[in-house]
């Protein structure tokens, strides 16, 4: 039988490299300093990533599937459309206050790699489609008009909510993003 279990030490070595590019920026950070941290080998890093844009790829791909899996749970126990909209903006806004308190992991690191053809930018474009989605899903599901630009709107909005938490006043920005983020969607 094949185990589907990842391994502790890459497991590890992921966390420490997520901590230490959301915290200090992806292209401020070395693998040495990676290594030195999570306390392993550069044989186990290349035994699990082929170099550090992999290991930026496996970081990206772990916050979409946080992000994904928290948008569930929320969604998940919303009880009609309308308060399947009002759970997203107060996960959103969540989001933003408490966990991800030092911008967007994919805006930042957007801006430390432009290249839109990068494999980065490639999982970042990814995670931003189905944010999108996800949005014009929930928008249409509540009966709304202007579905596209609603959700464009919306996107937007929490895009200044992780810079705002992060460079102003959290509760002003938050108390800010939500009402407006709620007009938005049309809830009263």
């Amino acid at each position: 039988m094949v185990s589907t279990r990842r391994s502790a030490p890459r497991d590890h070595l992921l966390a420490t490299a997520s901590r230490l590019f959301y915290n200090d920026g992806i292209n401020s950070v070395g693998v040495d300093r990676v290594l030195q941290e999570a306390g392993v080998t550069r044989a186990t890093l290349y035994r699990h990533f082929a170099g550090k844009e992999a290991l930026v790829v496996a970081y990206l791909e772990r916050e979409d599937q946080m992000i994904r899996e928290l948008w569930n749970e929320g969604l998940g126990r919303a009880v009609s459309a309308d308060h399947a909209i009002e759970m997203a903006i107060e996960g959103i806004a969540d989001d933003a206050y408490r966990h991800h308190t030092r911008g967007c992991p994919f805006i930042k690191a957007a801006g430390e790699f432009p290249d839109p053809k990068s494999s980065v930018r490639q999982v970042i474009n990814k995670h931003r489609a189905w944010f999108h989605t996800e949005l014009r899903r929930l928008l249409a599901e509540a009966g709304r008009d202007e579905v596209d630009t609603k959700a464009e709107t919306l996107a937007m909005l929490r895009d200044a909510l992780m810079v705002g938490c992060f460079l102003d006043d959290p509760d002003v920005t938050r108390r800010t993003f939500v009402r407006n983020a709620r007009w938005a969607a049309g809830l009263r």
